[in-house]
């Protein structure tokens, strides 16, 4: 496969249904653009935006707390408290919840999901939205406990997700590409890597999940400006320069940073 080529997914094949909002076709006229209606400024503007700050402080109070979401609710808290509404700050879940609040995706990927505060970002956003996620489940992860698949699936049913959640257990490195071979025509509206934070590793995962992404789609990458994984910010570049189908949108000033890219064509 070239790197800028893509899986021909189930929902573009003849016949196929579309399974988000970003398309636009002229009908009988001439398409004179990419077929692609949100860009990444647009999703990256709600994504830094109040609305999705409230939003997402509201999601953190339906989940059971850890120390990270504390303090990540105290920090929204007082940065809109502080400069109300003309504070800009975003991460990994108020671009979760901009993408699945504008593309209203049905179906959902996420490699990394801890205790599922992102996948719950996409859950309240897009409630029929189907769900997968891969993990590892270490008991702890970043010095935090990691309660397993079973809190999460508490959490995403506080949220009023209605459609299917499946885990996929394992090293995504291998768990992919196994799913993948199970389901050859699976592309994803929306996905996260957020798993291995080693460069090759982060790299790995990007090369499997950007060619499962079809036109208009969504993926979002975290910690790209996190003091401890510097190596990121090189991983997201060099694999949007290997995929020239997508343009992304990235913020990197407040936090630990995230970007997110979407196929345009």
């Amino acid at each position: 496969m070239s790197a800028s080529s893509k899986i021909l997914c189930e929902a573009e094949k003849p016949g196929g249904e579309v399974g988000h909002a970003n398309r636009f076709s002229g009908g009988a006229g001439q398409d004179y653009y990419a077929p692609v209606l949100c860009g990444p400024s647009t999703l990256g503007a709600l994504a830094a935006a109040p609305e999705s700050l409230r939003a997402v402080l509201a999601v953190l109070e339906l989940l059971e707390p850890d120390d990270y979401g504390l303090y990540l609710s105290g920090f929204l808290r007082a940065g809109m408290q502080t400069f109300g509404e003309h504070w800009r700050y975003a991460d990994i879940c108020t671009a979760c919840w901009a993408a699945a609040r504008l593309l209203q995706p049905r179906s959902y990927l996420e490699i990394g999901v801890r205790r599922g505060r992102s996948m719950s970002m996409v859950a309240t956003a897009a409630p029929r939205c189907d769900l997968v996620g891969f993990d590892l489940w270490p008991p702890e992860y970043a010095g935090m406990k990691s309660p397993g698949k079973e809190l999460v699936a508490r959490e995403i049913a506080k949220t009023g997700h209605r459609a299917r959640l499946e885990f996929v257990d394992g090293d995504s490195h291998v768990t992919l590409g196994e799913y993948f071979s199970r389901n050859p025509g699976a592309c994803f509206d929306l996905a996260t890597v957020d798993g291995d934070h080693t460069e090759d590793g982060a790299a790995l995962d990007l090369a499997q999940v950007l060619p499962r992404i079809p036109a208009g789609g969504v993926v979002i990458f975290d910690d790209i400006a996190h003091p401890k994984h510097p190596c990121l910010a090189g991983v997201w570049r060099r694999a949007l320069a290997a995929h020239a189908d997508f343009r992304d949108w990235t913020f990197d000033e407040l936090g630990f940073g995230v970007a997110l890219a979407v196929r345009m064509k």
